[in-house]
C-alpha cells in the first residue's frame, strides 16, 4: 500500500469573513463533510488571532481533490476567500491508525 499523499488547502480571508460566513456556513459545512465520508478531508479550520485565513487538510493522489473543493466552496464562490492555494505535504509524523 503506498504511502498517503497530502495536500493543504490554505485561504485568505476577507476581514468581515465571520459575520459574511453566517448565510453560507451550513452549505460549506455540508460540503466539507461530504468530502471527510469520502476520505478526502481530514481536518479543517479557520485560523485564530485573527480570523484572516483557514486550512484544510487533504488526503489523495493529486491535488485536483482539494482545487475542485476550493472551486465549488461556496465561501470561494460568494467571495469570502479572497486567494487560495494548494501546496503538497511531506508528513514525517502522522496519527496512529484509530487515533486523534
Amino acid at each position: 500500500m503506498a504511502d498517503p499523499k497530502y495536500w493543504l488547502l490554505f485561504y485568505d480571508l476577507v476581514d468581515d469573513y465571520l459575520e459574511r460566513r453566517v448565510p453560507l456556513r451550513d452549505a460549506h459545512l455540508a460540503r466539507a463533510g461530504q468530502a471527510r465520508e469520502r476520505g478526502e478531508l481530514l481536518l479543517a479550520g479557520a485560523l485564530a488571532d485573527p480570523v484572516d485565513g483557514a486550512v484544510l487538510v487533504f488526503t489523495a493522489d493529486d491535488a485536483s481533490v482539494a482545487e475542485n473543493f476550493a472551486r465549488n466552496d461556496p465561501y470561494v464562490q460568494q467571495g469570502l476567500v479572497t486567494g487560495w492555494r494548494v501546496r503538497p505535504w511531506t508528513v514525517v509524523i502522522a496519527p496512529a491508525e484509530g487515533r486523534r
